[in-house]
């Protein structure tokens, strides 16, 4: 079977008045409130899951919420460790 031609193509360079340089903004650490509120969100939704268990059924506020008790510690769970996505 013939062998078919091998092409070479050139090496593509940009052109040079297209590129702006762009300054990146560093950023520093995080404030110390927003690790503290960070993890505080987390822990009291662990807290509110576990008071539920233990409790909820004799705290009138928390019996009346039925089930929506673990989507809201859940929820609180979840915003914290989406909150330390933005923690540096």
């Amino acid at each position: 079977m013939p062998k078919s031609k091998v092409r070479k193509k050139a090496v593509y360079t940009p052109p040079t008045d297209r590129r702006t340089p762009v300054k990146v903004k560093s950023a520093g650490p995080s404030h110390p409130i927003y690790v503290g509120v960070m993890l505080g969100v987390m822990v009291i939704g662990l807290a509110w899951l576990v008071v539920n268990y233990i409790a909820g059924e004799s705290i009138p506020f928390m019996s009346d919420l039925g089930n929506w008790n673990f989507a809201i510690g859940f929820a609180l769970m979840i915003g914290g460790l989406l909150m330390t996505m933005r923690w540096r």
